[in-house]
């Protein structure tokens, strides 16, 4: 059958992901970018047709050829993205990338395509919608690029080709036919209004040099990045591929990581649990350092200091505690609203932009925090002693305020509850802060913290036990088991052959666990003041696994870490969840998935080359 335009929802493990640390783009097995936000991660978007396949806007190439096979892979070490159209009548090979921005106005997007074999007819359509497709626009040639101006701001986009291109009233497009070896290029790019009559790639013969020298250049920063990695490990493929989604997804400009690359992705399709992830969560974000820090990418983790250093200064001006997440640059208002005019992916609405989580109250954040600054500071640079005097605050601060009932790592939204993932927190702060202080002998309140580090250790051990489930429970007077209880372990509260561990490791598997799948709770015995159901978690999955390795279960820890691997894309990509099918669900791609691989990786591996197994 001949290859068409697309108008249904492609699946969200067929996409791959490119990007230049500045905004990320996702391109299909059937080469259409179908979503990008321009030109910041948590700008608005500028193609969409994920969340809406008629409004949303896209940029697609299709060859026109019949019984196609796709295949989508990545230049090893590199997030440069080949997708390839298997055909017997010719073989076409888009390359995809973005070069590494100076700025957010150099934000480039460019597509090689190239007929390997044949003679083949190609369409190209570039339909971009500014602000969500939400804000008209208006589009005129010149020469041979084609120029769209948002009718809001003037933003100023533009579509550059070495081929003929038409304007369609608001859109570009390209029919060529390209012979064995023949390559054309697009070049889509933002561009300040004053730089219009420039001569950027103003002459056609000229293009693919450039694109040929921007080429080079982004393969060799990623490389170069990639061999910088101190994981020489099992998996090395599966944990290079997490690291470099990592970095794709850490701003250049700010150090600061998001915690996914779309938004309004559903958790189940046609549910109502579809939110926007394009923000630095403190959370998260400590996290991402963890799993840096753990491949030797100190200088990633000391960007983000420099940022959260900013954060602190800004809390001390307004006073109270840190809010949980920030937008990139570290603003603050996240104000949350629906797209009511997108009918979301295969039909799942609400489609929201924004996150009202940011004024929950999460005390869970200065436990993930403490210890990565704990962790910079042991494996990068000493923090300077004003550094230890911000973070004294943010200690006290938890000292104050830690028996105090929140929202906790799900961002319920329902009452706020004594949750034990935030109380385990409170103590990795006070823990972390105390361990921080006396490697440098900085001075601190010794018999305050100690005291209070007591009393939390204590209020966990005895009031949150369950004697009738044997197990550590969600939180303090319920029965209701929690997969973030996996986090105990791993920040070391309690040994991993505790018996209370043991018992609450084999509830969870009873009650939460499919074989290498895990659920967070069960939405049917405890209300999250959501609705609607949900998938498996794979970030506690691979939490699952490193409490299996931790607690010397080596041989079904590896066999469970394998198996969860190959519930990845094509591309070793993860969204947050694991549907019924094996599909991915949520926010894509995840950083909490990739970097809970790293983590579950690297104490694998170590532990395996100590038993010899």
């Amino acid at each position: 059958m001949l290859e068409t335009q697309a108008q249904d929802y492609q699946p969200l493990e067929n996409y791959g992901i490119i990007g230049n640390q500045a905004t990320v783009a996702l391109v299909g097995l059937k080469g259409s970018i179908d979503f990008m936000s321009f030109p910041r991660y948590d700008s608005p978007t500028i193609f969409a047709a994920l969340l809406d396949k008629d409004k949303g806007g896209r940029f697609q190439i299709v060859p026109q050829l019949n019984n196609i096979g796709y295949k989508q892979m990545y230049l090893p070490d590199t997030n440069v993205l080949l997708t390839r159209f298997l055909s017997y009548e010719g073989l076409v090979e888009i390359t995809d990338f973005m070069p590494i921005a100076g700025s957010e106005y150099e934000c480039t997007l460019i597509r090689k395509v190239m007929v390997v074999r044949g003679e083949v007819k190609i369409r190209m359509d570039c339909c971009p919608r500014f602000n969500y497709a939400r804000t008209p626009h208006t589009a005129y040639q010149q020469e041979n690029q084609i120029i769209f101006k948002s009718e809001e701001d003037n933003t100023l986009l533009r579509l550059v080709s070495d081929c003929p291109l038409q304007l369609n009233n608001r859109d570009a497009s390209a029919e060529f036919t390209l012979h064995e070896k023949e390559v054309v290029h697009f070049i889509f790019q933002m561009i300040p209004r004053e730089d219009i009559e420039n001569d950027l790639f103003k002459d056609p013969e000229a293009i693919g040099s450039q694109v040929d020298k921007a080429f080079l250049e982004t393969v060799h920063y990623w490389k170069d990045w990639t061999r910088q990695s101190a994981y020489k490990g099992r998996w090395a493929d599966m944990v290079n591929r997490s690291a470099l989604v990592l970095k794709m997804l850490t701003s250049r400009k700010y150090g600061s990581p998001i915690a996914a690359a779309t938004l309004g992705l559903p958790e189940a399709v046609g549910g109502i649990r579809n939110w926007d992830y394009r923000y630095t969560w403190i959370r998260d974000a400590a996290f991402t350092m963890y799993a840096f820090i753990r491949l030797g990418f100190t200088k990633e983790a000391g960007d983000f200091m420099r940022w959260i250093r900013k954060q602190f200064e800004k809390n001390i001006e307004e006073g109270g505690g840190l809010q949980l997440m920030y937008a990139v640059d570290g603003t603050a208002d996240l104000h949350e609203e629906e797209l009511t005019h997108l009918e979301g992916y295969f039909g799942s609405k609400p489609v929201r932009i924004g996150n009202n989580a940011h004024n929950q109250l999460q005390l869970d954040i200065y436990g993930e925090l403490i210890d990565s600054i704990y962790l910079y500071d042991k494996y990068g640079e000493a923090i300077t002693y004003d550094f230890w005097q911000q973070l004294c605050r943010q200690i006290e601060y938890v000292c104050q305020n830690w028996n105090q009932k929140d929202h906790s790592i799900w961002e319920i939204r329902s009452e706020m509850k004594d949750f034990l993932y935030s109380r385990v927190m409170c103590w990795v702060a006070v823990d972390r802060g105390i361990r921080l202080a006396e490697s440098h002998a900085f001075p601190y309140p010794f018999e305050k913290w100690r005291t209070i580090r007591t009393e939390i250790f204590e209020d966990i051990y005895h009031n949150f036990w369950n004697e009738d489930r044997k197990a550590f429970v969600q939180y303090k007077g319920g029965d209701v088991l929690d997969a973030a209880a996996l986090i105990m372990p791993l920040v070391r509260i309690i040994s991993p052959y505790d018996p209370r561990w043991i018992s609450t490791l084999e509830a969870i598997e009873n009650e939460l666990v499919s074989d290498t799948l895990v659920y967070r709770y069960n939405t049917e015995h405890f209300e999250d003041g959501v609705g609607g159901g949900e998938s498996t978690f794979s970030m506690c999955s691979f939490w699952y696994v490193e409490c299996l390795a931790r607690g010397g279960q080596l041989e079904k820890a590896r066999l469970y870490f394998e198996k969860m691997m190959g519930y990845a894309n094509h591309l070793g990509l993860y969204a947050e969840q694991i549907g019924l099918r094996g599909e991915q669900l949520g926010n894509y791609p995840q950083a909490f998935t990739h970097l809970g691989l790293i983590s579950a990786a690297h104490y694998l591996n170590r532990a395996l080359e100590k038993s010899k197994i």
